[in-house]
């Protein structure tokens, strides 16, 4: 049976917000390889950014893998070296602590995979069903998880933006992966925490099903300026459609053609 693969239509946008007065997020969109990213760099002036453009700067260079597996080995080979380079700088800055929070969407052929470290959250929106496809690597998500403190308590924990996780502040990076099926008509938006802390998920649902990939992003940044954006925001989306090709016209397209939509093994 041929294989399908997707077009992919992305948005983008990033603000510094209302308070802060420079941003230290970062965002890539490659589409041709497959692969959006968030980083949300943390260590204040000169240290986040750098921290989040190392990332990036050094995921820019994935190419076009051969698989799944080979794009994923690719990934976090550039990402344990984005962690050695931020150590350095660390360590020529007397050892300050510099990080970055990491999430990304990668996809080949029919699979996808979200690696992430930190906070940054991915969703998949899937036949109107929104879904966080990252689980917050936050002090206050794994009280919650051990049953310490309930979702209310959560929601109001003081410590509530303690990270336990980030890309730069240990000798190797901690992440975790999730993976899938991209189905036809999927829709993955990657963020930085200065969205989720103003905007709810019934709200980035119907930013989704109401536009096209920049006019989410638009409104859902509009939005989160309106409620006071007390930290720097960054929107990635990704609309994934299957791309038919006719028999016959393979090799005028990388010889690829389209199959029949993938059933999902993620839940």
């Amino acid at each position: 049976m041929p294989e399908m693969y997707f077009r992919f239509v992305t948005g983008a946008v990033t603000h510094e917000g209302r308070v802060r007065d420079h941003n230290e997020d970062r965002f890539l969109v490659v589409d041709r390889a497959g692969l959006w990213v968030v980083a949300d760099g943390m260590g204040g002036h000169q240290g986040g950014e750098v921290a989040s453009g190392k990332i990036v700067e050094a995921l820019a260079s994935i190419g076009v893998a051969a698989s799944a597996p080979d794009f994923q080995a690719r990934f976090l080979d550039r990402l344990e070296n984005a962690n050695s380079a931020i150590q350095d700088y660390s360590r020529q800055r007397g050892g300050a602590i510099i990080g970055s929070t990491v999430v990304a969407i990668l996809v080949h052929e029919k699979e996808f995979a979200c690696i992430w470290s930190g906070d940054s959250r991915a969703y998949r929106l899937r036949d109107g069903e929104l879904r966080q496809v990252s689980r917050d690597h936050t002090e206050a998500q794994e009280l919650l998880d051990r049953g310490v403190i309930t979702a209310e308590e959560a929601e109001n924990w003081p410590r509530k933006n303690v990270i336990t996780r980030a890309v730069g502040v240990a000798p190797q990076v901690s992440y975790d992966v999730v993976s899938g099926r991209v189905k036809d008509g999927d829709q993955f938006l990657l963020c930085s925490d200065g969205l989720t802390g103003h905007v709810e998920d019934d709200e980035i649902r119907a930013a989704l099903m109401a536009h096209g990939p920049q006019e989410a992003c638009q409104q859902l940044l509009d939005l989160t300026l309106k409620r006071g954006a007390t930290d720097n925001v960054t929107i990635v989306i990704v609309r994934a459609s299957v791309k038919t090709l006719v028999v016959g016209e393979g090799a005028a397209a990388g010889g690829q053609a389209a199959g029949q939509p993938a059933q999902d093994i993620w839940s």
